[in-house]
C-alpha cells in the first residue's frame, strides 16, 4: 500500500511523501562549527525510519509520550517525527528551564523516553530522574563530556540510529504498517502553556489540527519547497513547532538551525530566509540593534538615516501595501532604499523575506510600522496554543496597525457579551491532558473555545485584541485600563526592555521599568557617566531623567486619545535587577507573570502609590530605590473645551 493511498494526514506520512517527491532537496540545514550541513528529505526519512525502528525495539508504543529538550537541531525534529511514526506523542520542552521546572511536564505526561541535546540537559534529567519513574530511556545527541556517564537509562543518538539501521530489513514492513496506521485524529504533540495567569496546562494537539493550520498558512503565503525559514525560537513553543516543523512538512520547504543565539543574525544573512516568524520581543531587540548602530555612526550618517526614516514613516508602509504615492516621494524612497533601507534589511537578515509575522504577544503599532516602512512585509498573527496559532491573520494590502486582521480560513470568530474572543476551528486542541474539567470549562455551551482574551470585531471583520481578560480593569474613577497597551508603548522606547503597569482600582497608573542594560550603558558611556554594574546604573539620576523623558513622550501621545488620556503614567521607578524567567517573573516565552511580579514587588508598588520618594528594597542586596514623578498632559478633549 502506498503512503498516498492512506492520505497525507500525519507528519510521518508527509515525510515519506516528500522523500519520494523531492528526496534530493534540502529539508533541514544546521550550522555547526561555522559550516552549514544539509540533510535532504531522503536523508531525513532514512534517519527517522531508523530511529523509529530502534525506539520500537526499546519499547516505545502507541499512546506513550516522548519528551524532547534542546535547541533547534535536525536530530531533535527527527526524533519528534520518529515518535509520531510509532503513534507516540511528542512533548517539546523549553531548553532553558531548570531541572525542577522540567520535571513537571515529564511527570504529568508520564514520558517514557527523553531526547536531550547535550550534557547540560542530561544533567538536569538525571537530577530529577528519581521523581520521574516513568522515564526508561534518555537519548543524548552530543557526546562531549558524556564518556564517563554509566547510567543504564542513557543511550547515544548515534548508537540508536545505528541500531535502527541494523533492524531496517527485518522491521521494514512492520514500520511501514505503523506509519500508515496513524491518522489525523491521533494526538501528535503535547505542549505546555506558558503559565502566564496560573499553572501551565498540557495542550493536546492532533495531527489533523496542526496540519489544518499549516495548510491554511501555506496557502495564504503561497509557500513552496523553495522557501527558507529560520528555526531559532524555543522548540517548546507551539509557534516554532508550526513554522519549523508542521509547515515545513506540508510545504516541503527547508528550515535552518543557527549555530547559536549569538550567531543568529549573521546566520540569517547567510541563509536569507523568505518566511519569518518573530515575537514582538525579538523585533524589539532587532530595533534596539539598529538604534545602537545608528548612535555609533557619524553625524552625517545619522542625519541621512533620520531623513530617510522620516520619509519611510510617511510613505514606506503605503508603498509596501501598493497604495498610490506621489512620484517625488516614490523616487526619494527608491534612492533611500539603495542607500539605507536595503542595507538595513540586509543587516537584519531580512533582505529576501517575502512574508513575516509577529505573533505570541501584542505588538506596538509603531514597531510594526517601522519594519513595514523599510520594506519588510511584517504582518500580525493572532492565536494561542489551544487554537493552533492561526486564528486571525493580516493579508497583503490590508495591514492595519490596530488590528490583527480577519479570521483565518476555516476559523469562526465571535465576541461574547463580556468582550471575550471566542473561536471555533478545525485547528482547535483536542483536550487538556488529563484535565477533563478544564477542557469542559474552556468551552461554552455552543462549543466555542474561550480564548481568555478581550477584543472586538470592526465592520470589516478585522479583529482587535485588547488584552487578557484577567488584565482588564478600571481606574478608581471608572476609566477603562489595559496594562499591556501602556507597556508596549513604553517598550518601543529603545532604553526600556520591560515595563509593568499598575492601575486597576487605583486613582492613577504607576509603572515598574526594567531598562535595557546594553543600550543604556552605551548611552552612559558616550556621556562619560561612570557606574559599577546594572544596579548602580539603574539608580543614577541621569538615567531617571532619560526614562522620564521617554515616559513623557508616551504620556503626550496618550493625552491625544480620549479613551487613553486618563491612563497616563504618573509615577515610575527603575528596577535594580532585570526581570528574568529563571526568577519566575517571566514565562519561558518572555511574557510577564503579573501575579508573581505584583507579589514580589509589592513594597515598591505600594511606595509609588503612597507618594514616597524612595523605598528600601532587597534585590540581590538591599538598596534604596528611587521613585520619580512623570510629566503628564492635559487631555486633548479638555484642551479643546478650554
Amino acid at each position: 500500500m502506498a503512503v498516498e493511498d492512506a492520505g497525507l494526514d500525519t507528519f510521518p506520512k508527509l515525510l515519506l511523501h516528500h522523500a519520494k517527491q523531492r528526496g534530493g532537496r534540502p529539508a533541514i540545514r544546521e550550522k555547526s562549527r561555522g559550516i552549514w550541513r544539509t540533510m535532504t528529505w531522503g536523508d531525513l526519512a532514512g534517519e527517522v525510519t531508523a530511529l523509529a525502528g530502534a525506539l520500537s525495539a526499546r519499547g516505545l508504543q502507541r499512546g506513550m509520550h516522548v519528551a524532547l529538550v534542546g535547541d533547534n537541531r535536525p536530530r531533535l525534529y527527527a526524533a519528534m517525527c520518529a515518535a509520531q511514526w510509532l503513534g507516540a506523542v511528542a512533548v517539546p520542552l523549553y531548553q532553558d528551564a531548570g531541572a525542577e521546572e522540567m520535571a513537571v511536564p515529564i511527570q504529568r505526561s508520564s514520558a517514557t523516553h527523553v531526547f536531550a541535546e547535550n550534557q547540560e540537559q542530561v544533567d538536569k534529567l538525571l537530577e530529577i530522574l528519581p521523581k520521574c519513574p516513568s522515564v526508561r530511556c534518555i537519548v543524548y545527541d552530543e557526546d562531549r563530556g558524556m564518556r564517563h556517564y554509566k547510567h543504564p537509562q542513557l543511550a547515544s543518538y548515534a548508537d540508536l540510529v545505528e541500531e535502527g539501521r541494523s533492524l531496517a530489513t527485518s522491521k521494514r514492513e512492520h514500520l511501514l504498517a505503523e506509519a500508515l496506521r496513524g491518522g489525523g485524529p491521533d494526538p501528535a504533540s503535547l505542549f505546555f502553556t506558558s503559565g502566564t495567569t496560573g499553572p501551565a496546562k498540557g495542550v493536546v494537539l492532533t495531527h489533523a489540527s496542526l496540519i489544518d493550520r499549516a495548510r491554511v498558512s501555506v496557502a495564504a503565503e503561497s509557500l513552496n519547497d523553495r522557501d527558507i525559514v529560520m528555526a531559532y525560537l524555543p522548540p517548546g513553543w507551539v509557534g516554532q513547532n508550526l513554522f519549523g516543523y508542521a509547515q515545513s512538512l506540508v510545504a516541503g520547504y527547508c528550515f535552518c538551525c543557527p549555530e547559536s543565539s549569538e550567531t543568529m543574525l549573521s546566520d540569517m544573512r547567510e541563509m536569507g530566509p523568505t518566511y519569518f516568524l518573530a515575537p514582538p520581543r525579538v523585533l524589539e531587540a532587532l530595533l534596539t540593534q539598529v538604534t545602537l548602530r545608528v548612535e555609533d555612526a557619524g553625524g552625517i550618517s545619522q542625519a541621512l538615516y533620520r531623513r530617510a526614516m522620516a520619509l519611510a514613516r510617511r510613505v514606506g508602509a503605503r508603498i509596501l501595501s501598493g497604495e498610490p504615492v506621489g512620484l517625488g516621494d516614490r523616487l526619494g524612497y527608491w534612492i533611500y532604499n539603495l542607500l539605507i533601507y536595503g542595507p538595513l534589511r540586509d543587516v537584519l537578515g531580512m533582505s529576501r523575506v517575502r512574508a513575516a509575522y509577529a505573533a505570541g504577544d501584542a505588538i506596538e503599532p509603531e514597531l510594526l510600522l517601522f519594519f513595514r516602512s523599510i520594506g519588510v512585509n511584517l504582518k500580525q498573527l493572532y492565536g494561542s496554543t489551544e487554537t493552533g496559532v492561526f486564528v486571525a491573520m493580516q493579508r497583503d494590502g490590508e495591514v492595519r496597525p490596530d488590528t490583527v486582521g480577519p479570521a483565518a480560513p476555516g476559523v469562526e470568530l465571535k465576541i461574547s457579551a463580556q468582550r471575550e474572543i471566542l473561536v471555533r476551528s478545525a485547528g482547535l486542541f483536542k483536550e487538556y491532558h488529563h484535565d477533563r474539567a478544564a477542557t469542559v470549562q474552556a468551552h461554552n455551551a455552543e462549543g466555542w473555545f474561550r480564548t481568555g482574551d478581550a477584543g472586538s470585531l470592526d465592520q470589516d471583520g478585522h479583529l482587535r485584541v485588547i488584552d487578557r481578560m484577567t488584565n482588564l480593569g478600571t481606574l478608581s474613577d471608572g476609566s477603562p485600563y489595559s496594562p499591556r497597551l501602556l507597556e508596549n508603548k513604553l517598550k518601543f522606547l529603545p532604553y526600556i526592555k520591560e515595563a509593568v503597569a499598575f492601575g486597576d482600582g487605583r486613582d492613577r497608573v504607576c509603572v515598574l521599568v526594567d531598562i535595557d542594560f546594553a543600550v543604556v550603558s552605551k548611552w552612559a558611556d558616550r556621556r562619560s557617566i561612570s557606574y559599577t554594574g546594572h544596579a548602580d546604573l539603574a539608580s543614577l539620576p541621569e538615567i531617571y531623567e532619560l526614562i522620564a523623558e521617554g515616559v513623557g513622550e508616551v504620556n503626550a501621545g496618550l493625552a491625544q486619545d480620549a479613551g487613553l488620556a486618563k491612563t497616563q503614567i504618573h509615577r515610575f521607578l527603575i528596577l535594580h535587577k532585570e526581570l528574568d524567567a529563571d526568577d519566575g517573573l517571566l514565562t519561558r516565552t518572555g511574557t510577564l507573570r503579573r501575579g508573581v511580579i505584583a507579589e514580589r514587588f509589592r513594597p515598591l508598588v505600594d511606595a509609588m502609590y503612597e507618594g514616597r520618594a524612595s523605598v528600601h528594597f532587597g534585590f540581590d542586596a538591599s538598596a534604596d530605590v528611587r521613585i520619580s514623578d512623570a510629566k503628564t498632559f492635559t487631555p486633548l478633549a479638555a484642551q479643546k473645551v478650554a
